[in-house]
């Protein structure tokens, strides 16, 4: 079963604002999600979200395995420690 990948517009925002070879490099890594997400992600301690770790960046994503949808949230250097997540849509 493969997942669809949305972007929210906030993480859309962010990725255009990276250097470009570390945006590459995130596009590949969120790609290889759409088949098993749980094989690349740990999730959050005291959130429903997921983190994905590439290089010294964090994508912080939420998987609904119902509607068999990823959701990513925000993308930043992992120093940025925000925890402003928003919700784009809500389950169906």
């Amino acid at each position: 079963m493969e997942y669809e990948i949305i972007w929210s517009v906030k993480a859309a925002r962010q990725m255009r604002s990276l250097d470009r070879s570390v945006a590459k490099r995130i596009y590949k890594k969120v790609d290889q999600l759409n088949q098993n997400p749980e094989r690349f992600v740990e999730k959050l301690v005291r959130d429903p979200y997921y983190r994905l770790r590439v290089g010294d960046y964090r994508v912080i994503l939420d998987i609904r395995h119902e509607s068999v949808r990823i959701l990513i949230l925000k993308v930043g250097h992992r120093s940025n420690r925000s925890r402003n997540y928003s919700r784009p849509f809500t389950s169906r």
